[in-house]
């Protein structure tokens, strides 16, 4: 089984995490192991959404004495009133036309709880006159934060749609606390359900859904592995083309590859916040939800697709899950090079999201939409 791996380096800069501020320095050079050809693509460069003014999301009032039992810091805070506070909460914004790649969406409501916002490149260049391919996109947030309305991924998907020259569906689901696990995977499953019964003009008129792509960030990431082991997509396993895995969010109670020692987790891992946001996890951190290849998990060769990408960042606490989830993918399909590994060095998790014009964004999603293209 060949797994590809390639690490990149551009100028020192800042970048924001979603469960933590790091700051890196790496230098110019790059390094390519067994890697396709990769495609020349443009890419556009935008603004990022303001860091420093994301809303710090409240569900009521604060009380004097109205301490905090349960900090996740910085994605949620529990208050012992019941209130919630979500200082990395993004600013949402409509759909519509972008103008910067003649992107066009729209929002479609599945439930009273959740919806699909639907894409469209535009009808020229390699999509034209042509059924395009599905990428149903999960977006992060450790199940407790984040929207399909995000502002960042909003921009995320603009650029993958235009980029890949597909029809994207980008998933909102219910959040905890409010809605503990399975919900999420409840209402992404119904999603991709959705997606394949070809209930809306759009994706009858443009997609061709014998070649369907799932992706997601962080949580998202988590997701897309969900689903592609559920017993639910057995039938669709022949138009499910592959997964991409994007800085996936997995976990365990014993350390692995060079994390640290007792004592290890970083961030809302030490917290618990799995277990917060999934109750019924019997075996905790070991739950086959959060760590798929912990004993007993069912086996990677259950996927039901075709190829699967996974990529990491070297400043993720969460890198080595990553990793070592390529390698039992990869051990458990065979000989054929069906999974692929993607390392950015010098870079923080969903580093892509905050800093889109950066060099390493633009690489991350360059060999995403390779990986997309390559059928």
């Amino acid at each position: 089984m060949l797994v590809t791996q390639l690490h990149t380096n551009s100028p020192a800069q800042a970048l924001l995490c979603h469960s933590q501020c790091m700051r890196y320095k790496y230098g110019n050079t790059s390094t390519e192991l067994h890697v396709r050809r990769r495609t020349s693509l443009k890419l556009h460069a935008r603004r990022a959404p303001n860091r420093l003014t994301m809303a710090k999301n409240s569900t009521a009032t604060a009380d004097a004495g109205d301490e905090i039992v349960h900090d996740f810091s910085p994605l949620l805070l529990v208050h012992r009133s019941g209130r919630l506070e979500r200082p990395l909460a993004m600013p949402r914004v409509p759909a519509g036309h972008d103008a910067a790649t003649g992107v066009v969406s729209k929002d479609v409501s599945l439930s009273p709880f959740s919806f699909v916002r639907l894409y469209l490149p535009p009808e020229t260049g390699a999509g034209a006159g042509k059924k395009l391919p599905v990428l149903v996109y999960f977006h992060g947030g450790g199940f407790v934060i984040g929207s399909a309305a995000s502002a960042a991924y909003h921009r995320c998907l603009n650029d993958l749609t235009a980029a890949c020259a597909a029809v994207a569906v980008s998933v909102d689901y219910r959040l905890a606390p409010e809605h503990p696990l399975p919900a999420a995977y409840e209402d992404s499953l119904a999603a991709l359900k959705w997606v394949l019964s070809t209930a809306d003009p759009w994706l009858a008129e443009r997609a061709d859904l014998s070649r369907i792509f799932l992706a997601g960030d962080s949580a998202g990431g988590n997701i897309c592995h969900h689903l592609a082991m559920h017993h639910d997509l057995r039938d669709a396993a022949g138009r499910l083309k592959g997964i991409v895995l994007i800085h996936p969010w997995f976990w365990g109670k014993e350390p692995i590859g060079e994390e640290p020692r007792p004592g290890r987790a970083e961030g809302v891992e030490q917290k618990g916040l799995w277990e917060f946001v999934c109750p019924d996890a019997a075996d905790g951190a070991d739950d086959p939800r959060m760590n798929p290849t912990a004993e007993g998990a069912p086996g990677l060769e259950n996927l039901a697709c075709e190829k699967v990408m996974v990529c990491v960042a070297e400043g993720d606490f969460l890198r080595w899950r990553g990793r070592a989830y390529a390698d039992a993918a990869a051990r458990a399909r065979g000989p054929e090079p069906a999974v692929e590994l993607f390392e950015s060095d010098g870079v923080g998790h969903v580093f892509y999201l905050w800093e889109p014009a950066t060099e390493k964004a633009r690489e991350l999603l360059e060999r995403i939409v390779a990986f997309v293209r390559a059928e």
